[in-house]
């Protein structure tokens, strides 16, 4: 039994998603995302003018007649939402909470893809995969997800981010538009990410905090990894650290960026400090603008 308190966050955060996802919001993810495949629906015999790159030379060969294929454009998409519940995501440094910023996007997503009619599914994971929602449509669905994204007390501190990935690429053979969704303070394979980027379209976004990046004078502070408890202790005074501080976590975010693009997936970078809508909303124009510009 939910309390009352629980019950108004989930209808907060309900009414604040499906107020962000405007008409304005789910023109640029329908553009963004229109045009995403196409399904085999038929063979049929080969007549003048059509596509000669659409004969299937197997049946061709096989029956001594042309033959083709014929797809039909895919309509409904399925959007699964990767999310990590970790412990490194409640840190709270210049910006909001993480696990807030994470659960604000994964419902803006839910409303814009049931909006668009398309269905919408949930994993969570730390350390474990603790929860899966099966893709579904509908209003009471993204209520549904929203509850447990709000509701899941998370049983694992830390982040397998290689045991999430494999569980979903074992689970899900269809594609699908999945995000992933963490601070990605964990190590992965490359090559895992390449996978699921072959058999799915995968967006990576990265949930970070300024705080994270820049060190500010504070003299000597006590750091704590919320995952493995692990506590270290660091002179902010000293600006050799402080630089050296930077140049760490702008490498790290540099080759994060690289990582991804090699995998064949799309990095989305989500700052703790900004709007989520209009860190989405400039993310899907600038994604609609290079699909044109690859026309």
């Amino acid at each position: 039994m939910l309390s009352a308190d629980v019950i108004a966050k989930i209808r907060l955060l309900e009414l604040k998603a499906d107020h962000l996802a405007s008409d304005m919001l789910l023109g640029d993810y329908v553009s963004a995302f229109k045009g995403r495949g196409w399904d085999f629906e038929e063979l049929r015999e080969y007549v003048p003018g059509d596509d000669l790159r659409s004969i299937d030379w197997n049946v061709t060969a096989r029956t001594s007649t042309p033959f083709v294929k014929v797809y039909r454009e895919e309509r409904d998409m399925t959007v699964m939402l990767l999310l990590d519940v970790s412990s490194s995501l409640y840190f709270t440094g210049q910006g909001r909470p993480k696990h807030e910023i994470a659960a604000e996007f994964a419902a803006v997503l839910a409303f814009l893809a049931t909006r668009h009619k398309d269905k919408v599914g949930l994993l969570l994971f730390s350390e474990t995969v603790e929860h899966f929602t099966p893709p579904s449509k509908g209003r009471k669905h993204v209520w549904d997800i929203i509850r447990r994204v709000l509701t899941h007390k998370a049983v694992g501190q830390g982040t397998d981010l290689e045991g999430a990935l494999r569980y979903f690429l074992n689970i899900r053979k269809k594609r699908a538009l999945v995000f992933l969704i963490s601070d990605y303070y964990a190590a992965y394979k490359p090559s895992l990410l390449r996978q699921l980027a072959s058999r799915h379209e995968l967006i990576c976004a990265r949930i970070q905090d300024e705080a994270e990046t820049v060190l500010p004078r504070a003299g000597i502070v006590a750091m704590q990894d919320k995952e493995s408890s692990e506590k270290i202790y660091v002179d902010t005074d000293d600006s050799s650290v402080r630089e050296a501080w930077a140049q760490k976590q702008a490498s790290t975010m540099e080759s994060w960026t690289q990582n991804v693009r090699a995998a064949g997936a799309t990095p989305l970078v989500l700052p703790t400090n900004l709007s989520v809508a209009e860190t989405l909303q400039r993310f899907l124009r600038q994604r609609d603008a290079r699909r044109r510009s690859q026309r």
